[in-house]
């Protein structure tokens, strides 16, 4: 049996990248998977690639507004919500002298608020047993030259693990974190083959990871056979921050 069969899902930022990984995972375990994004285009292309029971949705999800509107469609239209992944962020380059209020308000806007506000509106909708599985970044314990503020939001985000763990565990409601390392994206294959090789350098590895390597710690910390788990952080690194 598909290991999410039955289940409803949502995953924020679920139309390219990781997020597309997870969506298109998700709806071949047997979900019924909904999947935003800000932009048409790309949710018309993740829906040319993704088979099975999912759904787009045009939605920015920086606005508590919208984040509201997403909820009350999975009411209407499923009446309750089993998983819910956080994976909408961004991170910009800036160091501690170019840091500006928009910068810090953007990134914190998206990577922090967002979440809070994200969990707040599914609650009525997620029932025991239900998992919530975060999006973070290993880049919450490094520290990266001119990415201080995307690093702390990510901190953020563990710490909230932490605190909502305690808060919901008594509703039988799950809180887990997956943190990516250096990930094979089309961000990352932009990249010139000297950046790259510098990154793989200092991977255990020797290899950047793959979407589809993250969507599998996701699915895991989804389903049931992760009953015991809540409150944790699964590193996707090929042992970066490990050894």
């Amino acid at each position: 049996m598909s290991r999410l069969e039955k289940k409803v899902a949502v995953v924020l930022g679920g139309a390219k990248g990781i997020g597309l990984a997870i969506s298109q995972r998700f709806a071949s375990e047997g979900a019924t998977t909904w999947y935003t994004s800000r932009r048409d285009e790309e949710l018309q292309a993740a829906g040319s690639t993704i088979t099975g029971n999912a759904h787009p949705l045009r939605a920015d999800v920086s606005q508590q507004s919208e984040l509201t509107r997403i909820m009350e469609t999975i009411k209407t239209e499923a009446g309750q919500l089993d998983v819910l992944v956080i994976n909408a962020g961004m991170a910009e380059y800036a160091t501690i002298d170019e840091i500006g209020a928009e910068h810090f308000n953007q990134i914190f806007g998206l990577n922090v608020r967002s979440p809070v506000f994200a969990l707040q509106a599914a609650l009525p909708l997620l029932k025991p047993g239900a998992s919530v599985v975060l999006i973070g970044s290993i880049a919450d314990v490094i520290g990266t030259q001119g990415y201080g503020v995307y690093s702390a939001s990510k901190a953020a985000l563990r710490s909230f693990a932490r605190t909502w763990t305690r808060e919901l565990s008594a509703r039988g409601i799950r809180i887990n974190v997956v943190a990516p390392g250096p990930i094979d994206t089309d961000m990352m294959q932009a990249a010139s083959e000297e950046v790259r090789t510098g990154i793989t350098s200092t991977i255990p590895l020797s290899r950047m990871g793959k979407p589809e390597e993250v969507a599998n710690a996701v699915l895991f910390l989804a389903s049931d056979e992760s009953s015991y788990i809540a409150g944790a952080e699964i590193c996707v690194d090929g042992g970066l921050t490990q050894v």
